[in-house]
């Protein structure tokens, strides 16, 4: 009951805050806050990852019900970020940061054994992405954006160099994925600090599958290749 109501109270006094951004005339935050040659800030955040799965046989000869099935769970993320102004309308961005996420893999061949048909991927990243943030004109105390731009990550849980594979219960992943990066989100000048809310996308470019020791394995011997996807959700305070 107090955590419900604590959270209560944040979100009021946020949206209060928010709100009063959106006033016709409202004072001015932070004048100068985007002529600074450099700007540094921290984010936190959430994210959700998933896995995109291409297959050698197609879906007919597999017959239905045969695509291996993603359990999605919700992750966090924070870190840093470097700002380098272009112009009036351009920034670079280079936002280093750790995510942390797990995902459930089922595997339909395994109806009957539900230890050898399940597998559990918990992936830590250190994230590079470097983005190019694109800016509309300063409305008030707020600014709307899109970002994109590609990344790279170093996966510290990937168990690439481990010697077992699915047949030990051991799921392996390559340790570096590259990708690409589209997003939204809005500029909001508060009193002290610029506080800004996003939503981006990530999809991978690279197959980060390591296959199992035997080119037939019931696990990975069907994937052609297996991307992850997924969707960030940052708070940013610069």
């Amino acid at each position: 009951m107090k955590k419900n109501t604590i959270l209560f109270v944040c979100c009021i006094l946020l949206g209060t805050t928010l709100s009063a951004q959106f006033n016709e005339r409202p004072v001015l935050n932070l004048q100068n806050e985007d002529m600074y040659p450099l700007n540094w800030g921290y984010f936190l955040g959430f994210n959700q990852y998933d896995f995109k799965f291409e297959y050698i046989d197609d879906k007919q000869d597999r017959g239905n019900n045969t695509d291996i099935l993603v359990g999605k769970s919700l992750g966090f993320n924070v870190g840093l970020i470097g700002e380098l102004r272009i112009n009036n309308h351009l920034d670079l961005r280079f936002e280093p940061g750790l995510h942390y996420n797990r995902r459930e893999l089922g595997f339909p061949d395994f109806v009957n054994s539900e230890k050898d048909g399940f597998r559990e991927v918990k992936s830590t990243y250190l994230h590079f992405p470097l983005l190019l943030k694109v800016s509309t004109k300063r409305l008030g105390n707020w600014k709307p954006f899109l970002t994109g731009g590609v990344s790279t990550s170093l996966n510290l849980s990937s168990n690439e160099d481990s010697k077992d594979d699915n047949s030990s219960n051991r799921f392996r992943m390559k340790k570096n994925t590259y990708y690409y990066e589209m997003g939204f989100g809005i500029d909001f000048y508060l009193e002290y600090f610029k506080f800004s809310p996003s939503i981006r996308g990530i999809f991978a470019i690279n197959d980060e599958l390591v296959r199992d020791n035997s080119p037939n394995s019931p696990w990975t011997g069907n994937i052609d290749a297996m991307k992850t996807r997924g969707l960030f959700v940052n708070f940013t305070f610069e």
